[in-house]
């Protein structure tokens, strides 16, 4: 079974834009890291997106394009340098950290490592429900029959809860990880790589668990990987970034069937198809991705793309249409229609 056949097929949503009042909001987020002698890592550079309830929001890009540094921000684990996080209308952006934790029980995150993310020395039982005993009210007795029902919700044994981290599997313990974010029924849930340290098989099975959740409760996420088979599966809207900004924003289906961007296109062409007989078209990208301390100016693409011009080099692109469906892109060349790259 492949792993298309395997994982829920979810629909992609018809715009960009939500019609609805987003879970999420955020606008023009910029973070920047100190770095040595003085220089700064410029990070995420003005990247904005919503989530709306029952959304899954995938955002894609290669390693160091600051995927999890927007999943931590708009959680407030990280605090923007400068733009603006809306959670349920609210701007969160500049709240003192001790105004952030009443908001700890509507907002969670699911780390990449299960492993390095509980702690070995508590039982099972314990580790889902510590957000209970942080958060609620609710009694010793009342909390072992709330964890036994989130064992329950995670396709979890509840003879797993008074065993210990060592004694679980990867995909048992990315469920636990699971079944720990939705403890306190939060509006939104990042999900930081969940799946890329997990086999095929126990991938799907994630997958699977992450739609019914969606389904049931309408939790927001903020699907993050650099999986794009993973992504397409689960993904309503899709942000694609590159070097710390957006490149692409779309509905899953027209990421993947039109792609604007010639990194989109490239990205796209690197992901093996689930079908052997497909005919592949890889797009192969030389140089190496600027570095985030000395940004190049222009299009922060332009010395690896297959279709630069020279005013690519000199103007920064802005997010124009590509079409009438709320599909953008960042691409000098899309006006003319000269962002494809040749085949």
């Amino acid at each position: 079974m492949t792993e298309r056949e395997a994982a829920p097929q979810v629909s992609a949503a018809a715009a960009p834009e939500p019609a609805v009042e987003p879970v999420l909001a955020a606008e023009n987020l910029v973070k920047h890291f100190p770095a040595d002698n003085g220089q700064v890592v410029h990070a995420v550079n003005g990247v904005s997106f919503s989530i709306r309830p029952g959304e899954v929001l995938g955002m894609v890009g290669e390693s160091g394009s600051g995927k999890s540094t927007v999943g931590r921000m708009v959680l407030r684990l990280l605090k923007p340098t400068s733009g603006t996080v809306r959670f349920r209308g609210r701007d969160i952006s500049a709240l003192p950290e001790r105004e952030c934790r009443p908001l700890r029980a509507d907002m969670s995150i699911v780390f990449q490592d299960p492993w390095g993310a509980l702690n070995p020395r508590m039982k099972v039982s314990a580790l889902i429900g510590e957000p209970l005993k942080l958060h609620t009210p609710l009694s010793s007795a009342e909390r072992r029959r709330r964890v036994e029902e989130l064992a329950d919700r995670v396709h979890l044994s509840t003879a797993f809860l008074d065993r210990y981290t060592a004694d679980l599997s990867g995909g048992q313990l990315q469920r636990v990880c699971i079944a720990r974010a939705i403890a306190t029924n939060p509006k939104l849930v990042v999900l930081d790589e969940p799946t890329s340290s997990l086999d095929l098989s126990v991938r799907a099975g994630i997958l699977e668990l992450l739609a019914e959740l969606r389904d049931e409760t309408q939790v927001a996420m903020l699907f993050i990987s650099h999986d794009l088979g993973t992504v397409r599966l689960i993904s309503d809207r899709i942000v694609v970034l590159y070097l710390g900004s957006i490149v692409e924003y779309a509905a899953a289906q027209e990421v993947f069937e039109r792609p604007a961007h010639p990194y989109t296109q490239a990205l796209i062409s690197a992901h093996l198809p689930p079908d052997p007989r497909a005919r592949l078209t890889r797009h192969v990208l030389e140089g190496e991705i600027p570095s985030p301390i000395d940004l190049p100016e222009g299009c922060p693409f332009a010395a690896r793309c297959p279709v630069v011009q020279p005013r690519c080099g000199q103007e920064v692109p802005q997010m124009v249409p590509v079409g009438d469906d709320g599909h953008r892109a960042a691409c000098l060349r899309i006006p003319e229609g000269g962002n494809q790259i040749p085949r």
